[in-house]
């Protein structure tokens, strides 16, 4: 499919007219509202071994965000009754929103009544049922509401954090408050965490993650994703990675687990934003790829067949459908793929099907949010073609419907306990280990709320437990304030890998400043290390800051040589070596091998210079000048390169960004990037020699054009070279290529969704086998990574081009939906696009 690239004034009443030519001739009639029975039947599951049910309807619950149940296996229901209540979004602050409480009387898995808990809500968005009460975020403030007589109605309502919702744009702003199992209460959208400590809230920072929804899968990693981007996650713990103040990473968290964008829906989806837009639509009119992926879910549950179990689904509401994805585990790295080819896993032909949320419930099965409203898309974002298409349909009314649907097994088991509001703790125990995650988890939160002496108990279960028991006991125990882990180590060679790697984890929580603990550390790793499963392995070298310094080197150079070539191994190391930067450097050059060149080394030793530089200490500083201006063997001169490459993205020490020096180095030279160093250095004395001497580069701000190359290291490297020179087998060369220095816009398309040999760079065709058949998209990344390697690379190796903003990917990325295959070089020539216009 050709593309054509012209950005049009959507303000223009022109436009709307002339988006017939860019449409599929399609005449259909407006989608009328259906009655639940009737939505019943416009469903298709792509399996005959699940069915799907009716829950709860409207009126009972009206525009449903979010849902929860709590310990007694009632239903919470968030409901944004303020969102797009017509086409122009009017009243959208007005006070409607509310929290209700669904009640199964006669426990046929359908709703019978509601109360509504809480109301006089600004767009409430999140909630998440926890001792004594629920946290709710509302527009922009997170509450604490409370029932203090039982009657299901709230009596208190203490705020918690004035500035959670960020933004207050609904799908802009934080959302989530889900239980991770380590018991902090996590956020999409959000860089904070929250958890009830000693009578009182606590909100800490933690990395930064997804867009709308967030669930975590067995061993507790979290599961996210993005509107245009179906599902990441996180390969480490939370905060793992940010041990080491002297080091940024880029890995690690917000892992993209596919590049699989296309979807299959059953019915034309010409009311979607994007739709005027070449290759949005196929000539039928159906959605090609995500427009707004949101609610993923991780199946833990036992209410459907094995087959299901770990799969992860998210949600489409645009599309009117549900993807199911299977999760690939390494080692410790994560990957998905799609289950079905050319269908979804659920699939509607009613267009206002809106799935935006998933949940696990009591009963293991899974439990769909559906808004069904015909606006979906808000306010600030409705363009003149969507807003036609949308009254045209009649979509904007009517309002205040919705819909909470379960899907489970068509045998499924009704002799379950599914209230654990009178559960003791000895009932709770024997829950840890049950085949349902929900079950699983509440029993966790329950026993610690409870906060009972259990440990003896516990105990008893991680040395005798299923593998999913020894998890969550291992987590109740450190819920409850359990400071012991370290007495576990002996025992941690008989547990599987995901109970053996929390353990470790559990250790590095608590204080391991005693010689003792750092001695049985060092022991255990130098004896257990080399038979350890991948996660184990990692997990130890995470705890390398515990262990003594031969130890943790000897671990961390023993983990490089296996998984050096992965961007996330290399944060790991780093993460566990603050303040043992130069130590370590020295031993690994001081290690046979480690002195010839290898480009996974390369990017190590510079990334040990940047946080070395970070640090600041004129004596650590002096140690890279003097490894910079030692003499060595034209076989080792890589070291001072990367050494270099290293200061300069390090932040530098003064306003200026400047590394700051006693007196003049002795290294200095005109190749680079001994010049671009010299750049940021500075000593007494200096004669500054202005930059442009040295090609006139365009003005590039430090802070992205250090992220470019961080991302470009890990990304990019081991097929176009730490030098940009191209590899052999791999890929052609970044360094005088046009493809780089050309038009930005065309080098945007590429990163986003790769690009296809043959291919001319500097007046040699590349084509296989001297190159890969084609090179990956990185439609994963977020449109700030992308300026950043885009920036990056225009401006390193001797190209010269001017920086790309994110601004522009997005730009791309909105004009380019649709294109789910790698472009080619004919297709890139006959691109036109104009930013200006």
């Amino acid at each position: 499919m050709q593309y054509l690239f012209k950005f049009r004034n959507a303000a223009k009443s022109a436009l709307i007219g002339g988006l017939g030519l860019l449409l599929p001739n399609c005449e259909e009639e407006p989608s009328p509202p259906l009655s639940p029975t009737q939505a019943l039947e416009s469903f298709v599951l792509a399996e005959d071994n699940v069915e799907i049910q009716l829950v709860a309807s409207e009126p009972m619950i009206q525009d449903p965000v979010a849902i929860s149940f709590d310990e007694a296996g009632r239903l919470w229901v968030v409901e944004m009754l303020g969102f797009m209540t017509d086409i122009d979004g009017s009243g959208e602050q007005d006070p409607v929103g509310r929290v209700s409480v669904l009640f199964d009387d006669d426990q046929d898995g359908a709703m019978d009544r509601s109360t509504v808990f809480l109301d006089s809500l600004i767009l409430p968005r999140a909630l998440a049922v926890v001792e004594g009460g629920v946290l709710v975020s509302e527009n922009i403030p997170l509450w604490f509401a409370k029932d203090t007589d039982g009657d299901f109605k709230a009596d208190e309502k203490i705020l918690v954090d004035s500035t959670y919702g960020g933004s207050g744009m609904p799908e802009h702003s934080a959302n989530g408050l889900w239980r991770g199992i380590d018991n902090w209460i996590y956020n999409a959208k959000s860089k904070f965490r929250y958890q009830y400590q000693a009578g009182k809230w606590v909100k800490e920072e933690t990395e930064f993650r997804g867009q709308w929804g967030i669930v975590h899968d067995n061993l507790g990693r979290l599961f996210y994703n993005y509107n245009w981007s179906q599902l990441h996650a996180d390969l480490v713990p939370p905060n793992a990675l940010l041990a080491n103040k002297h080091h940024i990473p880029t890995s690690g968290i917000d892992h993209g687990l596919t590049l699989e964008r296309a979807i299959y829906p059953i019915r034309s989806n010409t009311a979607v934003n994007r739709g005027y837009v070449p290759g949005t639509l196929d000539e039928q009119g159906r959605l090609l790829e995500f427009a707004s992926a949101c609610g993923p879910l991780i199946h833990r549950g036992d209410g459907l067949p094995a087959m299901y179990s770990g799969d992860a689904f998210v949600c489409e509401p645009t599309a009117n459908l549900i993807k199911r994805n299977k999760i690939i585990e390494e080692g410790f790295m994560l990957s998905a793929k799609g289950v079905y080819d050319q269908k979804e896993f659920l699939a509607s032909t009613d267009e206002r099907f809106r799935p935006i949320s998933l949940a696990s419930g009591p009963d293991g099965a899974i439990y769909i949010v559906d808004m069904y409203k015909g606006i979906i898309q808000h306010g600030p974002y409705m363009t003149p073609y969507l807003r036609e298409e949308t009254l045209k349909r009649k979509l904007d009314r009517p309002i205040h419907m919705g819909r909470i649907w379960r899907i489970s097994s068509k045998t499924p088991n009704h002799d379950r306990q599914t209230d654990l509001s009178k559960a003791d703790a000895r009932a709770l125990l024997k829950l840890l280990g049950h085949e349902n995650g929900w079950t699983r988890d509440m029993a966790q939160r329950l026993l610690i709320e409870q906060g009972l002496s259990i440990y003896e108990d516990l105990l008893k279960v991680v040395h005798e437990g299923n593998p999913l028991a020894r998890l969550h006991a291992l987590w109740t125990l450190d819920g409850l304030g359990w400071k012991e882990a370290a007495s576990l180590l002996p025992s941690v060679n008989t547990m599987d890998p995901k109970a053996a790697s929390t353990v470790l984890q559990l250790i590095g929580r608590t204080d391991t400043s005693q010689a003792d603990i750092q001695s049985q550390l060092s022991q255990f790793a130098e004896q257990n290390y080399e038979q350890a499963h991948p996660l184990v392995q990692m997990q130890l070298v995470l705890l390398t800051n515990k262990m003594t310094s031969n130890t943790a080197f000897e671990i961390s150079r023993k983990f490089l040589a296996r998984f050096g070539q992965l961007a996330v191994a290399r944060d790991v190391v780093m993460a566990s070596l603050e303040n043992r930067e130069a130590a370590m450097l020295t031993h690994l050059v001081s290690q046979k091998g480690w002195t010839s060149y290898n480009q996974n080394r390369e990017i190590f030793i510079e990334m040990l210079a940047t946080a070395i530089t970070n640090k600041g200490s004129q004596n650590e500083l002096k140690f890279l000048i003097d490894k910079l201006d030692a003499t060595l063997p034209s076989e080792e001169l890589w070291l001072k390169t990367a050494i270099a490459n290293g200061m300069i993205n390090a932040k530098g020490g003064d306003k200026n960004g400047e590394i700051v020096l006693a007196k003049a180095p002795d290294f200095l030279s005109d190749e680079e990037p001994f010049f671009s160093l010299s750049q940021k250095l500075s000593w007494p004395g200096k004669i500054e020699v202005p930059q442009e001497d040295k090609g006139g580069k365009f003005e590039v701000d430090s802070e992205l054009f250090a992220l470019g190359r961080q991302k470009y290291l890990n990304l990019c490297a081991n097929c176009h070279g730490t030098d940009g020179a191209g590899m052999k087998r791999f890929a052609p060369p970044l360094k005088n290529s046009e493809w780089v220095e050309g038009e930005a816009y065309k080098l945007a398309m590429i990163l986003l969704h790769g690009m296809e040999g043959p291919v001319t760079v500097d007046g040699k065709l590349y084509d296989t086998p001297d190159i890969l058949p084609s090179m990956p998209a990185f439609t994963t990344l977020q449109n700030n990574d992308i300026a950043a390697i885009a920036t990056y690379i225009r401006n390193s190796w001797g190209n010269a081009g001017s920086p790309i903003s994110s601004g522009v990917v997005g730009g791309i990325r909105f004009r380019t939906q649709g294109k789910i295959t790698p472009w080619k070089a004919s297709e890139l020539d006959t691109v036109q696009y104009d930013p200006n216009q």
